[in-house]
């Protein structure tokens, strides 16, 4: 639709010209139970049109400019009636399908508009979900960056922020939840109005669904009491497994941190949290109304690593309530403000206030490797980005806006230190309070309580794109001890930057007992190219150096010969689970850098795997080891690895202790490794109870689990999952037996699978991403070959015609990236230059996926020549 993607400038034009005061929006959801395509109220004959609810929304804004014109947002099928200051527009003139043509505007307006909006089934919008275990209908909103504009009027842009009041008709029996708190009277549920917040993190959630409720109760320093009503919301189907008092016990955790650290009570009354179907995202941050992936409710057994991310992300979301929710970025560029922010905080708070004190353990090696991976790419841009327009804001929810962002806040912690930090952060709330800020409005305030310059700083780590590499150079002396360490700094040639980073140093050596520990550590300022750090001068030979000891900057660590050679022997003997973290995460650097052979960093996690306490480090390596085998693998040598990884999995698998969380790691990790005949056998066997493994609980999701490498494998036919289903006839199982029907061998499936995801809209979001999941198996490579050309003769018509999360899942989901071969790089690029002028956000998305396959090709090379 022309004007669908607002740009950055009309959206900093129309909030010169516009502010607005208020809105009321009542929303009739009773159609929601009819049959999808008949139109309301009419029987089974009547006419075809889109499934659609009625919305009206009123809103009274200002103008600074009386006679001038705007114009308001609305994705809908149909306008019925818009209504300017009493006047009637005729929709058919004002209205071209996203915007609403606002003429001779007065000092003071009211718009009314009446519309048919349309219930969602790709997780946008007003989102539409029938369980297939029982029939029931449940709806939620899911509206960031801008889907606001599909479920009612508005101008949808982050600083037009004001107050909302909800009525909603639901059908019969339903409860309804919105950002303020409601109460049905006479058939309607209306909400109290919210404070001003802007349109994408507004909410409606509505259905019959389980709801769990409690009271956080916390008396303030000035004595007054506290009360803030908590609910917790899933599906009925899920009801058996909903732990909702862990769910309370970390959000109290977490208000309790939040209100000692922040002071500035929580302003938005109750706090909802609803676990939702069909979700796009992990969770989203509507204030009093918190909306989250119900695949964290756990229908099986999980490790804790699991608990560990529902907490975290737990603690997020409520982080966003003052950094986004009451403080908001004026535009996407300064997404950081919220996302970054959100991101380090809920690290921060989980290890200060909940059960999972080795949060930052996870921080550093699972959320750091999304930012190293994002922060490579040619897409690459600094925390504080160019956002052009609403496609650009969709795909900057990335790896450096989040996690890059959280990394460089922990080291402008070192830098200022925790308490001028987080005075800072005290002092921004109480200045901008329900408004909206940019990257100076934070600058300012940690100048005010750090007495230091924050423009440098800033510029190096806020304003340029690009990772730093620290390496260490050990110069002896005469006696064998340490005569002179410098840490020597390196930069892409991409992105030349070279960054003054705060840093640990840390000395290991072996104990008598072979233990790998730290003896001597250091913090000292790296600036430039090359730092001597003094303070280690003199210390006895170490046997490994690890340059950002404690984690506390943002870089890929490097390793001296010395260090290298010590951790290929004795990784598994480093005790602190922190540095043998870091460690590993800087091997899989290696790798991906094609500076260390995929077949050595198999081999490592192989001879060290079992040995890792940590199992959210464990489970981490698997996923890298996986990806070693794929991608970066000499393909003469993927075979052979496949093997070694299959018989290391079930040897671990079976030496791990009955019951544990590493048996469990384990037994995922042999199905998704499984390549022998004996290896699908066991699958098979502990499928059907013939074989067991002492303390291993086959619960449903691991069944699941078992039987996708078996399909993709031609040994679970559609009569098997058909089975499995009928099992497991639950929204959980249909998205696992889409996925597993789509893995299996067969030209005639491929097909399927991609026509009805790229040719037809018959799958919801869910159902997509579970049939894209499951088409491309790196077993089956050559059926793979005829969809490299498919691929790119269709990607510009779906990102055109698909809604832009389901166009993401298929450009980002269907590249061919396992036909790894330069002739692929080559198509690829032969489509970079033949559509130049595409959507940039369509170009971004194929430039990395290119990068990808580029770095791939690398690391073969770099096995291959390691045979």
């Amino acid at each position: 639709m022309p004007g669908e993607n607002l740009t950055r400038d009309e959206a900093r034009e129309r909030a010169a010209l516009l502010s607005v005061d208020g809105y009321e929006v009542s929303l009739d959801l009773r159609t929601a139970t009819d049959a999808p395509g008949t139109a309301a109220g009419a029987g089974g004959g009547a006419a075809q049109e889109p499934h659609t609810f009625r919305s009206v929304t009123t809103v009274r804004f200002r103008c600074t400019e009386p006679g001038a014109s705007s114009f308001a947002d609305l994705i809908a099928p149909a306008v019925t009636a818009v209504s300017l200051n009493g006047r009637d527009l005729d929709p058919g003139e004002v209205f071209d399908g996203s915007r609403l043509l606002l003429e001779d505007l007065a000092a003071e307006n009211e718009l009314i508009v009446d519309a048919r909006c349309a219930y969602s089934r790709t997780g946008e919008g007003m989102h539409r979900f029938v369980d297939p275990e029982d029939g029931e209908v449940y709806l939620y909103t899911q509206y960031e960056p801008a889907d606001a504009r599909r479920v009612f009027a508005n101008f949808e842009q982050p600083d037009l922020k004001a107050p909302y009041r909800f009525e909603v008709r639901a059908p019969e029996g339903w409860t309804v939840w919105s950002n303020g708190a409601g109460e049905l009277t006479d058939g309607v549920w209306r909400f109290a109005e919210t404070k001003p917040i802007s349109t994408y993190i507004t909410c409606v959630v509505a259905g019959p669904y389980h709801h769990v409720t409690d009271t956080y109760e916390r008396e303030l320093p000035d004595g007054t009491r506290l009360e803030i009503p908590l609910g917790a919301m899933c599906r009925k189907g899920l009801a058996p497994y909903f732990d909702a008092d862990d769910v309370f016990l970390v959000t109290k955790q977490g208000l309790d941190f939040f209100h000692d650290h922040v002071d500035y009570p929580y302003p938005f009354g109750k706090y909802d949290q609803a676990f939702v179907p069909e979700y796009n995202l992990g969770a989203m941050e509507n204030p009093g109304l918190v909306t989250f992936r119900e695949e964290f409710i756990f229908r099986g057994k999980v490790t804790q690593a699991s608990y560990e991310g529902r907490a975290n992300v737990i603690l997020h979301e409520m982080a966003h309530m003052w950094f986004g929710d009451l403080v908001t970025m004026e535009w996407w560029d300064d997404l950081w403000l919220k996302e970054s922010f959100a991101d380090f905080m809920g690290a921060f708070s989980l290890v200060g206030a909940t059960r999972f004190t080795d949060g930052w353990i996870t921080f550093a090696n699972r959320r750091k490797a999304w930012a190293y991976r994002a922060d490579q790419l040619p897409s690459t841009h600094p925390v504080t980005a160019d956002i052009r327009d609403l496609q650009d804001a969709k795909l900057n929810f990335d790896g450096i806006t989040y996690a890059k962002g959280a990394s460089v806040l922990k080291q402008l912690v070192a830098y200022v230190g925790q308490d001028a930090f987080l005075e800072g952060a005290r002092r921004y709330f109480k200045r901008h309070a329900y408004g909206n800020t940019r990257l100076g409005d934070l600058l300012s305030v940690l100048e005010e309580t750090s007495g230091r310059d924050m423009t440098a700083w800033s510029r190096a780590w806020l304003q340029t794109a690009g990772v730093n590499s620290l390496t260490p150079q050990v110069l002896l002396d005469a006696d064998g001890r340490v005569g002179e360490l410098a840490v020597v700094q390196e930069a892409a040639e991409s992105h030349p930057e070279l960054r003054p980073h705060r840093v640990a140093v840390g000395l290991y050596r072996r104990t008598p007992d072979g233990a790998l520990e730290r003896y001597a550590r250091a913090e000292t300022d790296v600036d430039g190219p090359r730092t001597v750090v003094a303070e280690l001068a003199g210390a006895e030979a170490p046997e490994l150096v690890l340059v950002n000891d404690d984690d506390l900057t943002y870089c890929k660590i490097r390793f001296d010969e010395t260090s290298l050679a010590t951790l290929r022997e004795h990784l598994g003997a480093l005790t602190d689970p922190l540095a043998r973290a870091l460690c590993w995460s800087a091997l899989w650097n290696l790798t991906r850098d094609a500076l260390l052979p995929a077949r050595e960093f198999v081999d490592l996690v192989l001879r060290f795997g079992g040995r890792e306490s940590d199992i959210g480090v464990l489970q981490m390596l698997h996923a890298w080891a996986e990806s070693a085998l794929v991608h970066y693998a000499a393909p003469a040598w993927r075979e052979t690895g496949g093997r070694l990884l299959a018989e290391g999995a079930r040897r671990e698998l079976e030496a791990a202790g009955p019951g544990s969380e590493q048996q469990l790691a384990w037994a995922r990790f042999f199905a998704r490794s499984a390549a022998a005949p004996g290896d699908f056998q066991l699958l098979r066997e502990l499928l059907s109870g013939t074989v067991t493994v002492e303390g291993l609980d086959v619960d449903q999701e691991l069944r699941w689990a078992f039987l996708e490498p078996l399909a993709a494998h031609g040994l679970a036919d559609e009569k098997v999952l058909a089975e499995e289903l009928a099992r497991d006839d639950t929204a959980s199982g249909r998205r696992h037996q889409v996925r597993c029907l789509a893995a299996r061998p067969s030209a005639e499936v491929k097909a399927e699978g991609w026509n009805r995801v790229v040719e037809s809209r018959e799958l919801s979001n869910a159902l997509v991403e579970a049939t894209i999941a499951g088409f491309a198996q790196p077993s089956q490579r050559e059926l793979l070959a005829p969809y490299a050309e498919k691929y790119f003769a269709v990607i510009e018509r779906v990102w055109e015609e698909r809604s832009i999360q389901i166009a993401m899942h298929v450009v980002r989901g269907l590249f061919p990236e396992l036909l790894d071969s330069p002739g692929t790089l080559d198509a690829t690029d032969a489509w970079l230059a033949a559509h130049e002028d595409a959507p940039p956000a369509l170009r971004r998305l194929v430039l990395e996926a290119r990068d990808d396959l580029a770095r791939a090709l690398r690391g073969q090379a770099c096995d291959a020549a390691a045979k």
